[in-house]
């Protein structure tokens, strides 16, 4: 397979412009694809995007607002929510080369279809070859530098190990991998299970309710991933077991911040996305047409959708029956 030297990422929040970083400090020629002229040209011309605020942009990155030009890379990330990504792919596929690969880098399961990130790429964009980017990361860390590892799977391992080489770093491991699936599930489940982190901590129920909480909400995420074929390492690796400790023990994770607030009794902080709010009732479903038990995910989307209050959950989770683990 030839190198590949040229990367487009679609997207210019902080997490897009982190690995537009990465990807320029890879050595590559990187364009930054925002779909707003405005804020194109605003970090075109400050060299430094408003949303990922300290970084100064790399003369090797080109800032655009035109798709069709943003396309021409051989190597697209598309970093867009989960919810939005079909939308962000339709309209890339008429200006993509066949057999592009297209990187998802968000962790979600699509509403009403119960797609995956991949799946949802290999419709809109027939033509494209869909590959997964997971992992316990956070765009600021990415963005200066510090030490990160995470996982890029595609279903080929030549096209996978070629994405790591183009877009690894001295400071940036990405590990590759065949289970898409598994990186997927990893990066989905574990957005809900750190909101119920954040619950736990904000209501202050201490420590080792934080660690069963971690430990069941792991076995949770084992159960369905096992039940959709996923692979036993991914989901102790890096896109797992890893992703899930980091965003349960942090309050840079949007996902444990939002559940932080609501285990206050506060509002999620406005104007950040928190991707398991979007996540967990889909998760729920797709796990009941699985049969998989995912009691602590569950809990977690009555409390989103208003219909079961946080101590009654609690209640709920602990009354349930004794049983082998």
């Amino acid at each position: 397979m030839a190198p590949l030297h040229t990367v487009t990422v679609v997207g210019a929040g902080a997490w897009g412009t982190a690995l537009a970083t990465v990807a320029a400090r890879a050595g590559r020629s990187v364009t930054l694809y925002a779909r707003e002229a405005d804020h194109a040209a605003c970090i075109a011309a400050t060299r430094e995007n408003p949303r990922l605020p300290g970084i100064a942009l790399s003369a090797d990155i080109a800032v655009t607002s035109d798709l069709a030009q943003a396309a021409q890379a051989q190597i697209i990330l598309v970093v867009t929510p989960a919810q939005h990504l079909r939308g962000a792919v339709d309209a890339l596929a008429p200006h993509l080369a066949p057999a592009t690969p297209v990187i998802a880098c968000a962790k979600g399961i699509e509403h009403g279809t119960h797609k995956f990130m991949t799946d949802v790429i290999a419709e809109a964009a027939p033509r494209a070859v869909p590959a997964i980017l997971s992992g316990p990361s956070f765009a600021d860390d990415v963005a200066r530098g510090m030490p990160t590892a995470v996982t890029l799977a595609a279903k080929g391992d030549e096209l996978a190990a070629h994405l790591v080489q183009a877009l690894g770093s001295p400071t940036f491991r990405p590990y590759h991998s065949t289970d898409v699936r598994g990186v997927e599930i990893g990066g989905a489940a574990k957005n809900v299970l750190a909101i119920a982190a954040g619950i736990v901590v904000g209501k202050k129920l201490g420590a080792s309710a934080q660690a069963a909480l971690t430990t069941r909400g792991f076995a949770e995420l084992s159960r369905f991933g096992r039940a959709l074929g996923a692979r036993s390492e991914t989901l102790v690796g890096l896109s797992g077991l890893g992703d899930l400790i980091l965003t349960c023990s942090t309050s840079q994770s949007r996902n444990f911040a939002a559940g932080l607030a609501l285990g206050r009794g506060e509002p999620p902080p406005a104007g950040k996305l928190a991707e398991g709010i979007s996540t967990a009732p889909v998760l729920v479903e797709l796990a009941a047409l699985h049969h998989v038990e995912m009691p602590v995910a569950a809990a977690v989307a009555k409390i989103l959708a208003g219909r079961l209050s946080i101590d009654a959950a609690i209640e709920g989770l602990l009354a349930r029956p004794f049983k082998a683990e």
